[in-house]
């Protein structure tokens, strides 16, 4: 489909904001984190892998 193409450039200058500043990429993933730990520790391993499972898949949906 046009238009839904990962656009090179912008891959590009996202892999090298991480490469160059992993803070500001430890900023962004740290609620995602934070969440996946406390479903751990409230629910055990399991939930916490299928929160991942989840988070996964709405990832995976919400890019097409």
């Amino acid at each position: 489909m046009p238009g839904k193409d990962i656009d090179r450039v912008r891959a590009r200058s996202a892999l090298a904001t991480v490469k160059e500043s992993p803070v500001i990429t430890a900023i962004a993933v740290a609620p995602f984190i934070a969440a996946l730990g406390a479903v751990w520790w409230l629910f055990g391993g399991f939930a916490a892998f299928v929160l991942l499972a989840v988070f996964g898949v709405v990832a995976v949906v919400k890019l097409r």
